[in-house]
Order: structure tokens, then sequence, then C-alpha cells
């Protein structure tokens, strides 16, 4: 059997109880026994609980984007980047850590000789807390630092930087710049998604999924405080 903890979504949960005679909620403790009097813990059949989890852990969240949608896009991302370095190697390059499962999608999609590697950037500035910055946003003093190299050479080689975001603009025009110093042979960028009501500098995609509006979005690897990533829609985080 499997066990979840204090679920943040009861009302939702109930409703799942109550349309599905395969969940059997009762309260468990680490201790495994039972009782009735301290909240909304259950247990269900291992082979539901990743339907369950599901269910409840977007409850309170807007799909902006389904997992569908996102496929087909990515497939044609794909079906681009084959047409246009036809009979080339190209090495994908994910800003971590959000990235990460749109370069791993994209690049099942390339039907080409290739490969890839990871960097890693922050920004400078007093971060505000999770709560705050959604509601209000966070701009930062606009100087960006590597926190990782890439692990191979770029030099002369087709590099395309997978980013899951094009917001501001400031982090991937660092990062063009960065990795234009390798000498690479050719550089693309690939954003799953675009938000040009936010730019602050001059940059644009070559390979974009989907432009969007100013929302906080998570799913499909953006977070909210490290949560969501795992999601396989992308979905809006109500600001209230």
């Amino acid at each position: 059997m499997h066990y979840f903890s204090t679920l943040e979504t009861d009302a939702v949960c109930r409703v799942v109880f109550a349309n599905d005679q395969r969940l059997r909620p009762r309260t468990v403790f680490a201790n495994n026994q039972t009782t009735n009097d301290r909240g909304p813990i259950v247990e269900i059949f291992l082979s539901h609980a990743r339907e369950f989890w599901y269910i409840c852990a977007v409850s309170n969240l807007k799909v902006l984007l389904t997992r569908e949608q996102i496929a087909q896009r990515v497939q044609e991302l794909g079906a681009e980047i084959t047409r246009d370095f036809a009979g080339q190697s190209v090495i994908f390059v994910g800003v971590l850590k959000g990235a990460a499962i749109f370069l791993s999608d994209l690049a099942r999609q390339v039907d080409l000789d290739s490969t890839f590697d990871f960097i890693g950037v922050s920004s400078y500035g007093n971060r505000p807390d999770p709560t705050h910055e959604l509601q209000h946003g966070w701009d930062s003093t606009g100087e960006v630092k590597l926190t990782k190299d890439v692990d191979q050479s770029m030099e002369g080689k087709n590099i395309i930087l997978v980013e899951d975001i094009l917001d501001t603009g400031l982090t991937l025009t660092f990062l063009k710049k960065f990795l234009l110093a390798h000498k690479p042979r050719s550089f693309k960028i690939a954003a799953l998604l675009d938000k040009p009501s936010r730019r602050k500098l001059p940059i644009e995609g070559d390979y974009v999924g989907f432009k969007i509006p100013d929302e906080f979005v998570v799913g499909y690897g953006l977070d909210y405080a490290e949560r969501y990533r795992n999601l396989a829609d992308v979905c809006i985080v109500p600001r209230e």
C-alpha cells in the first residue's frame, strides 16, 4: 500500500472519493495505526497513486497548455531542427533546471546525430519569498553569473541553447554571449515558452513553442518554489 501525507486539497479529494469506489479513504499514521480524528490523510491502492496525486496537485491551477499540445509542438520543433541541420550533428545545451524535460523530449524528436550538455546560471539580487514573487513578480539587477559551465568543447559545433521560457532576455543574452565566445559553427535558441511582454533586452528565439501572456506558469520543468516541475501540463498559478 502507498501512504500520502496530509493533503492540501481535501475538498477535491473528497469529490474523488465520492465518485470512485476504487479509492478507500482512512486516516493513517507513521506507526500504521488508524484513527478518525486527525485530518485528511488517506491510504489508496498503489496502482492509482499517480492518478490521485495528479488530480489533487493541480486542483488550484489552471491549465494553459495541455500535454497533448506540448507534445505536438515539440514534435514540430524537432522536425524544423531536423530540416535546418540536415546531414549535420548538433549539441543541445539545456539551461538548468527548468529546461531538462523540454530538452529530453525535443532531442528525441530530432532525427540527427546529436548529444546534449547542461549549463547553469543564477541572477544577482535579493530574491523575494515565493509568495511575494508570485503576486508581484521579481526583476533581478540584470547581472547574471555562471554556476555551471558546459562539459565539452563547443568550438566548431552546431549549438542549440534550450531554455524553458524566454522572459526578460537577461539570462539568454548572457548565455548567448558566453557560448559565442566558444566559437561554435552556429548558434540557435530553442525556448518552449516566450513572454514577449516581459522583454528587457532585444533577443528572440529561433525555435519557439508558444507565446504566452504574463502569467506565473509551472509544469513541464517550470516550478513554483521547486514544486510542480513534474506536471505534464503547463499551468497558471493563481496570483491570489
